[in-house]
């Protein structure tokens, strides 16, 4: 597949005006060097838009983690913005919080091609657009400083508004290792549905577990409610109706699987399964969700206990248009530098799809795109990183390495 064809035309406003696309980011750089924090914000952002409304408290904080290597005295603001096509449309939405309070919040809308005004919020002052009046009115009175009006008016039902707030609810979803298992019970779950259960065990087939099939378990009775709440918040249906998912929640499962023996199938609980397995059967069903919906998946070390060669086809099924006819994306950060490409025609990343993260001597991170650094179409990323022509790897103290294991081997009996 050639670079080219990883760009993709979307809609973005009523005239049927197109706008250029990529399926696919990855972001690549040493340890420690702000990879995670750069999904973290964006999980941060999804997190006060689903839940500052209902979850603060009045005259309370608004919960942040603000850069720590700094005096507290000089500790900046924390401000988000993202741009998103809905409906057709493309929108703009951010904020400007402290730890106390909102500072300022914006939503425009394109839908004529120029930015029209949906509300713009400084401090307690707002001020609306062409939206409705009454519900405006509604929401500017329930609305705290410690909250986004943006949550505020959506809990009310606001017509304009209210969809905004859907797409944050249904996009974004962060895979970690501390939502491993709950993306489990969540891919657990899909196996009810005839269709899901097909693509669950294709992918488990396809990526050579030795597994022929899989279980549902039902999970102890004190952990259901717990786990209901953790599928819903993954699939962004946390206030919606316990269907409100697309997949019957009333039970959750673990899971068991069943692999192939001299004598037959062989079931095998999950704590008799490899951690690969156990990660790529978690990693299936928000694959799968955002495959199908078209929506946005945040992974968090995507090469973790996988192999390269499985990575790399998890990447190329959102890369590629038959298989991702919705146009999901799939945003990453790993150690692998392979997936950067040897500069072959058909290379797994356009130069346009890799970011790097550098830490600077004051502890911050640098983000920054391959494309700042003048590639060639042809060229061979991934050797050029390793010999550092790009930054974002680590500085080794070879002295360190040296001393520490001197210091207990001359000692050693």
């Amino acid at each position: 597949m050639a670079e080219r064809e990883f760009v993709r035309q979307i809609p973005w406003r009523d005239t049927g005006a197109t706008v250029r696309v990529l399926p696919t980011a990855g972001v690549f750089g040493a340890n420690a060097s702000g990879k995670s924090n750069v999904l973290e914000a964006m999980d941060d952002m999804r997190h006060h838009i689903l839940h500052s409304f209902r979850s603060g408290e009045p005259g309370g904080n608004m919960p942040r983690w603000p850069f720590r290597l700094e005096e507290q005295s000089d500790v900046e603001p924390s401000a988000y913005e993202v741009e998103f096509v809905l409906d057709g449309v493309m929108h703009e939405y951010g904020f400007i919080h402290n730890d106390e309070r909102v500072i300022e919040e914006w939503a425009y809308h394109r839908p004529k091609g120029r930015a029209a005004m949906l509300f713009h919020r400084e401090g307690d002052d707002v001020k609306f657009g062409s939206v409705d009046k009454a519900r405006s009115r509604a929401a500017q009175d329930l609305l705290r400083p410690n909250a986004l009006l943006l949550s505020t008016a959506a809990a009310g039902g606001h017509p304009q508004l209210t969809p905004v707030r859907m797409w944050f609810a249904r996009n974004m979803h962060f895979a970690h290792a501390r939502s491993r298992a709950m993306r489990q019970a969540f891919t657990a779950q899909m196996l009810d549905d005839d269709r899901y259960r097909s693509a669950v065990l294709e992918l488990l087939w396809a990526a050579d577990l030795g597994v022929v099939d899989a279980k549902k378990q039902m999970p102890d009775p004190s952990l259901r409610d717990r786990l209901q709440r953790a599928v819903r918040i993954i699939v962004g249906a946390e206030d919606e109706p316990s269907d409100g998912a697309g997949l019957d929640l009333d039970e959750l499962a673990t899971v068991s699987l069943l692999h192939r023996g001299q004598d037959g199938n062989v079931e095998f609980q999950p704590n008799e399964e490899s951690l690969g397995t156990l990660v790529w059967f978690g990693i299936i069903g928000p694959v799968l969700q955002s495959l199908e919906s078209g929506s946005v998946l945040l992974v968090d070390e995507l090469d973790a206990s996988l192999h390269p060669d499985l990575v790399e086809r998890l990447v190329r099924l959102y890369q590629d248009p038959q298989t991702n006819p919705a146009l999901g994306q799939l945003v990453f950060n790993c150690h692998d530098p392979a997936l950067m490409g040897d500069g072959t025609e058909d290379r797994l990343l356009g130069r346009d799809q890799i970011w790097f993260t550098e830490k600077l001597n004051d502890g911050s991170t640098r983000l920054y795109p391959l494309t700042d650094l003048g590639p060639r179409k042809n060229e061979a990323v991934t050797k050029r990183y390793l010999e550092g022509r790009y930054g974002a790897r680590p500085i080794l103290m070879e002295g360190g390495f040296l001393g520490a294991a001197e210091s207990v081997t001359a000692t050693a009996p």
